[in-house]
């Protein structure tokens, strides 16, 4: 029997340069970015209540061991997914987050070793 879809929470993001964005958390895989592997989760955004396209935050694999290997602890998948929620509400801010062309992949932006720990930070870790 087929699962029935979930009931997903809309929520909104005032960014800092003046948009109001609504997004829900749509899935988390285990994924590949060039040869290196990491936590794909994936996001439908929408910015006119209308219509809702799909934005991925890739974190990868070797900076949270990085940081696990620094501070003697790995992070928990709910500190991941908080890290990866903080990566999108920046990308709000820099307005990274853009409608897809036609046709075109889903926009994506990573957590990587150059911003993990400030994104922690934001969080108190």
């Amino acid at each position: 029997m087929p699962r029935p879809d979930a009931v997903r929470r809309v929520k909104s993001y005032s960014a800092a340069n003046g948009y109001v964005y609504q997004y829900y958390f749509y899935e988390g895989n285990r994924a590949q970015r060039n040869g290196g592997s990491g936590g794909e989760f994936t996001y439908a955004i929408s910015v006119d209540r209308q219509s809702a396209f799909r934005f991925k935050i890739f974190v990868h694999q070797s900076a949270l061991e990085a940081w696990a290997a620094q501070n003697g602890r790995p992070l928990t998948s709910s500190e991941e997914y908080a890290v990866a929620k903080m990566r999108l509400f920046q990308a709000f801010d820099e307005d990274s987050v853009k409608v897809p062309l036609e046709g075109a992949e889903a926009g994506e932006v990573a957590v990587d070793a150059s911003n993990l720990e400030a994104l922690l930070g934001q969080l108190g870790i």
